[in-house]
Formats: structure tokens, C-alpha cells, sequence
């Protein structure tokens, strides 16, 4: 058997991979004064895990919001500050609606500060307002972010701002908390913002960095991961011969409790509306782990929790201070769909008159619109991202050539062929003033830099022109915004 694997063939537990030295080193252990605490004869360990936060701390219609998933942790799992716990992240905790978006994630860190999270992997989104803004995150938080796979492109070497690892003692036990940042971060996230960091594979990193965890005198080593439930059971074979025993994943927003081969594979879903678990049985006497139960739970009916309540309140006033200005109003919620996507694509061609044709990713709308009252806040929840709009000049031929799956237009429709708003069918060989975002344009899977390397910079925010549209539309109670919704898709 490989030298790491920790499984053995008569049983499930999962023993330290360097078991037959085990016993003399905890004897060791116990009768020097300068070394570290033997681990206990047993102890259960609680990891309570969440994902793809995205600034949803506020309760609403989505979510019980932070104060009452503190309550259920509190309540439910028994959790305490000095207890065997571990509240892990499995990243992009911020950009979602405008309680953290406008406040660039600062109200969602001040809030897992207060919820004790020990550790989060880097998603990416916590790219969204570049490294500086996250070197800013890092100053703040009072918890480290891992990530084992980020590397520097000029060196190789792990960028200042990330550690690949950390060591966390809970009730005597050394756990090793490894991060993995998904490889996707390039075209996932704005490219530019990260064109200084290489993603390298899972495998590659965990491979170099889960030895060291051991040999730093790790009891358990777990990896928290911003990748998808296929990506964290391609990783199982490896986790086990590296002694592995928790993967905690995101990304995809996924609710998975697992035992795969002796691994527990987990994801929380997100916006803090659910979260994941691993209770993990620890037997010092053998460095072997004799269960592993993983499983999930819904954040419901939970007693706020008042210091994590207070957090949250602080930043509501703020939002509401800044964002409360009322835009528009809805008689029924607007969900993401044809109607929500031609009313945002209009609303750039409104704003930017000389364009013909305006075209976005539906991946860049993240919510839709509620009945009622529609603030300035609401849409920036809606299109939260630090993208700007760009005009470039395309033949007809370029156009139909950057339509990707999900493209959202205004001035065009690709139903039944290639025409413009008007009817009149699109000329392949004319050419276009064409509105989209930076952030596509930056996209290696998009042609727009190649087809027009000068493009207009237009200073426009891409959520700016729908605040504007909405309040040229001047809908109220009696008139309101779903009477004047273009509800027929254009794709």
C-alpha cells in the first residue's frame, strides 16, 4: 500500500499516515514539557461548512440571513466558542446584493468575524474588486484565506495575499486546513484582475502542500475548496492515498454530504440558506479517525444570534442610507428571464443612443426583481460587478459570431434568423456600433479584442444605465413596471 494511505483493508477507520510511529511519539508527547499536548484518547470534531456566502447576510425571501444560521449553530449543533468546532468557507463570500456588493465585501467579512469562521479558501469572487480589494478583505478578517493552487506567473512562487495552508488546534487535535482556489478563476472572474496568477491543477498542489501538512503535525488534514461536487470526487483517489479525510467544495452551489471511498465529500449550498457538516471521531490512542459522518441542514427558524444581529443591522442602516432612493416599481416579482434581460439590454441602448445593438452575459445578472419598491440598491444587487461598458465597431458577420449560450441582446433577435429590432433582416457585411462589458471583452472565449482592438471606453457602470432606464420609465403603483415589460425572447 502507498506510504500514505491511512484506510486499512480490514476496516473504515482512517489512520494517521505515520501510525507506527504514532504511539512513541504521543508517549514522547506526553512526558516532555516543551512538546506540543498529546491528541486525546477520543474526541469528536464538528466542521460546520458553508459556501458561495455571496453577501447574503440580511434575512430575506432567499435566506434566514447570519444572525439565525449563528442561532441554529448555536442551538441545534450545540456550538461554542471553546467547543470542538470548525466553521470553514468554501469562498466567494461577497458580491451578491447591495448590503455587500456596494461595500465591496467589507459588511460580509465584519459579519464571519463575528460568526468565529476559522478559515476560508479564495473563490473568484473574492477577485471582484481586484487584489487590492482583497488584500483589503485580508487585513480585516480575523480568519486566514487558503488556497494551495494560486501561484505567482513570474515565479511560481505563492503571492503575498494567500497561504496554501493553516494549522487550527481544536480540543488537543492539530487539523490542517488545505485550500484550493477553482481553476476557472481566469474566465469565472475578471481576467485582467487576475492576469498575474496561474491556477495550477487540484492534483499538482495538493500533492506538494498536503506532505508539509503532515509533516507540521497534522492529526486530521481536511481541504476547503471553491470547486464543484465532479471536481471534488475526481480528487477522492488522491485524497486518499494523501490521507485526506474531508473535501469541502463550492462554486456550483451545490448541497452534498458524502462518503466516497473514505472521503467525506461536502458542499453547504449558498447564501448562507443552508450548510453542510462533518462530525469526524478522533482515537488518539491509534491516530485513527473511527467515523465520519457527514451531512446537511437547512437555516431555518433559528434565534438570531444577538452579537451576529448587531452586525448586521449596522450595515443594513448603512445600505439604507446610500442605496434607499426608490427607481421603480414592480406589481410582481421579475424573475431572470427574456423579460428581465431585454429590460437591462434596452436599458444600455437608452443610455447610449448611438449604438445599434447592446449584448451581455445573462451570467452577469445574479438576481431578479421583487414586487414592490424597486431602490437603487435592488439593481445594484441585481448587476453587482465592478463591469463597465465598452462600444465597438463589428460587421454584421462578427456579430453573429460573438453570440455565445446566454448572450443577452437588445436591438437584434436571433429568432427565426438574424434581423434587427425593426424586422429588417441584419447585414453580414455592414457594420455595427455594438455595446458590451469589459469583462467579456477581456475574455479569452470571446472574439471582441480581436475583431476591434480600439474600442470606445465609455465610463458607463453596466448597472448605471438600468437605475437611469427605470426612472425614465416613471413606474409607479398604478403603473407599473410589468405593463411595460418586453416579455418575448430574443434569442
Amino acid at each position: 500500500m502507498n506510504s500514505w494511505t491511512r484506510r486499512t483493508a480490514k476496516s473504515n477507520t482512517r489512520k494517521h499516515p505515520h501510525s507506527s510511529l504514532f504511539l512513541l511519539l504521543a508517549v514522547a508527547a506526553q512526558i516532555s514539557c516543551a512538546g506540543r499536548v498529546a491528541a486525546p484518547s477520543a474526541v469528536t470534531l464538528t466542521i460546520l461548512h458553508t459556501n458561495d456566502e455571496h453577501g447574503w447576510i440580511e434575512e430575506s425571501e432567499f435566506t434566514d440571513g447570519a444572525a439565525k444560521l449563528m442561532g441554529v449553530w448555536r442551538d441545534v449543533e450545540g456550538y461554542r466558542e471553546d467547543g470542538p468546532f470548525l466553521i470553514l468557507s468554501g469562498g466567494d463570500n461577497w458580491t451578491g446584493p447591495a448590503i455587500s456588493t456596494w461595500f465591496e465585501g467589507e459588511s460580509t467579512v465584519d459579519v464571519m468575524n463575528a460568526m468565529n469562521y476559522n478559515a476560508s479558501t479564495v473563490g473568484n469572487h473574492e477577485f471582484d474588486f481586484k487584489i487590492a480589494g482583497f488584500e483589503e478583505r485580508l487585513a480585516q478578517a480575523e480568519f486566514p484565506y487558503v488556497s494551495a493552487n494560486i501561484r505567482l506567473k513570474a515565479n511560481g512562487d505563492f503571492p503575498r495575499f494567500v497561504v496554501p495552508y493553516v494549522m487550527k488546534e481544536v480540543s488537543g487535535l492539530q487539523v490542517g486546513i488545505v485550500g484550493l482556489t477553482t481553476t476557472s478563476t481566469p474566465r469565472s472572474g475578471f481576467p485582467t484582475y487576475v492576469e498575474t496568477l496561474d491556477f495550477i491543477p487540484y492534483a499538482d498542489a495538493l500533492s506538494e502542500v498536503v506532505p508539509q501538512v503532515w509533516d507540521d503535525g497534522a492529526d486530521i488534514v481536511v481541504v476547503v475548496s471553491h470547486i464543484c461536487h465532479a471536481e471534488m470526487t475526481a480528487l477522492v483517489p488522491l485524497a486518499n492515498q494523501l490521507g485526506i479525510s474531508v473535501i469541502g467544495g463550492g462554486h456550483c452551489n451545490e448541497l452534498v454530504a458524502e462518503i466516497n471511498n473514505g472521503v467525506a465529500v461536502i458542499e453547504g449550498g449558498w447564501r448562507m440558506a443552508s450548510y453542510a457538516r462533518v462530525q469526524i471521531t478522533f482515537d488518539g490512542e491509534t491516530g485513527s479517525i473511527t467515523e465520519l459522518v457527514p451531512s446537511t441542514a437547512q437555516n431555518n427558524g433559528g434565534t438570531p444570534d444577538p452579537e451576529v444581529a448587531a452586525v448586521v443591522s449596522r450595515w443594513i442602516e448603512a445600505a439604507d442610507a446610500e442605496l434607499s432612493d426608490v427607481v421603480g416599481f414592480a406589481s410582481s416579482p421579475v424573475g431572470r428571464g427574456p423579460a428581465l434581460h431585454n429590460l437591462i439590454a434596452d436599458s444600455w441602448l437608452h443610455a447610449y443612443p448611438s449604438a445599434d445593438i447592446a449584448m451581455n452575459n445573462a451570467g452577469g445578472v445574479r438576481q431578479g426583481l421583487p414586487a414592490g419598491e424597486i431602490t437603487r440598491g435592488t439593481i445594484i444587487g441585481m448587476l453587482p460587478f465592478q463591469n463597465n461598458l465598452l462600444a465597438l465597431e463589428l460587421t454584421g458577420s462578427q456579430v453573429v459570431a460573438s453570440l455565445r449560450r446566454g448572450t443577452i441582446v437588445a436591438g437584434m433577435t436571433t429568432v427565426g434568423g438574424f434581423f434587427h429590432s425593426d424586422g429588417s433582416p441584419m447585414k453580414m457585411d455592414s457594420v455595427y456600433t455594438i455595446l458590451t462589458t469589459d469583462y467579456l471583452y477581456a475574455r479569452e472565449d470571446y472574439p471582441y479584442a480581436a475583431d476591434d482592438p480600439d474600442p470606445i471606453l465609455t465610463g458607463i457602470n453596466y448597472h448605471q444605465p438600468t437605475i437611469e432606464y427605470l426612472e425614465f420609465l416613471n413606474t409607479t403603483n398604478s403603473n407599473p413596471l410589468n405593463q411595460v415589460l418586453d416579455p418575448a425572447p430574443r434569442r
